[in-house]
């Protein structure tokens, strides 16, 4: 089953080791996005994935390009033109002081691109799962319109929708954000929320903003599950990542599945978190595997959990494991020398 992605790819810029922006000079440069990253995860997992996307016609373009071909993700459908590749600057944390994105995306190719351009019923070609976050309809007002199209096309051709909701705060505002999802809601059928996903994107309160205390609520994150199934009974799965950060080096980290009025929930991964991005990519990327195979609900949310939290352990905006090391990963401790 072909599983297409759809958002924006952006250039990554990371000062060398632990410097601040206001001090370096070197920047490490690669090249991601949420949607990206899930394709790419998929593909090393060796499933059929799919990005789409609009890429500038300039060497920028042509390597974010080479990435994604260069870990077997099919990138016939991405569109190429437009003005310029969006950035982010990633800022690694350490201690007290926390990780920080930068973003100069504003008038990229994807965000000035029209939604006349995106032919919906060429694009779904052989498509059996269609994935994108809570980024993509933020990113520009034309953009939001073609994956409203995009829906409608999923709806009226049985194909599965799987939405991350995946908040930030540096694009829109709460209440900017739960208008679109109210009229995006109602076409998924698998949603992914965590922590202030739930209130700022749905306007459901199911965390109270303490990071160091996710785990704790888990009550609170059941009944915020339950209430996305009352509110739209089009999705039937919910999944969650509940954490609780001690540090930006420590953490503890677990998930919950919510299907069929079951929930299914793995143990507590206790983590050193190399690098704090793109884990949620990596968990969504993980369940619609489990989903494209046919795993049972509880090894489905147990091998999500574990290909995100491999991900903390990896620079970089992907998340380059095998489902091999996931599978060991599952195994809580395995940190033994392979040879």
């Amino acid at each position: 089953m072909k599983t297409l992605t759809f958002g924006e790819m952006m250039l990554r810029l990371k000062p060398a080791g632990f410097q601040r922006v206001i001090q370096t000079d070197t920047f490490e440069a690669g090249y991601g996005g949420a949607e990206a990253n899930t394709a790419v995860s998929l593909a090393l997992l060796n499933n059929d994935a799919a990005y789409l996307t609009k890429l500038p016609e300039n060497a920028l373009g042509d390597a974010a390009l080479a990435t994604l071909r260069k870990y077997g993700v099919d990138t016939r459908r991405i569109l190429r033109g437009g003005p310029r590749l969006g950035m982010y600057v990633f800022e690694k944390g350490n201690g007290a002081r926390g990780t920080g994105v930068v973003y100069d995306r504003a008038g990229s190719s994807v965000a000035t691109a029209k939604s006349e351009e995106f032919n919906w019923p060429e694009l779904m070609k052989d498509v059996g799962i269609f994935y994108f976050s809570g980024v993509t309809p933020a990113v520009s007002d034309e953009l939001a319109k073609a994956l409203s199209a995009a829906l409608s096309y999923c709806k009226e051709n049985q194909i599965t929708v799987i939405c991350d909701l995946n908040y930030r705060g540096k694009m829109w505002s709460p209440e900017q954000a739960q208008q679109a999802m109210k009229d995006i809601m109602p076409f998924v059928d698998v949603c992914i929320a965590n922590d202030e996903d739930f209130e700022a994107m749905l306007g459901i309160k199911a965390f109270d903003g303490n990071l160091a205390h996710g785990i704790d609520q888990i009550e609170d994150f059941r009944l915020g599950m339950k209430e996305i199934t009352k509110q739209y009974p089009n999705c039937k799965t919910v999944a969650s990542v509940l954490r609780n950060i001690h540090s930006v080096e420590q953490s503890d980290w677990m998930a919950i599945l919510y299907k069929d009025d079951q929930f299914f929930e793995t143990p507590i991964h206790n983590i050193n978190v190399m690098e704090g991005v793109a884990a949620g990519d990596a968990f969504g990327a993980g369940l619609i595997h489990g989903i494209v195979n046919n795993f049972a609900d509880q090894e489905c949310i147990d091998f999500a959990i574990a290909a995100s939290v491999l991900k903390l352990s990896i620079s970089g905006d992907l998340n380059l494991v095998t489902e091999a090391e996931i599978r060991s990963a599952m195994s809580k401790g395995n940190s033994r020398l392979n040879r």
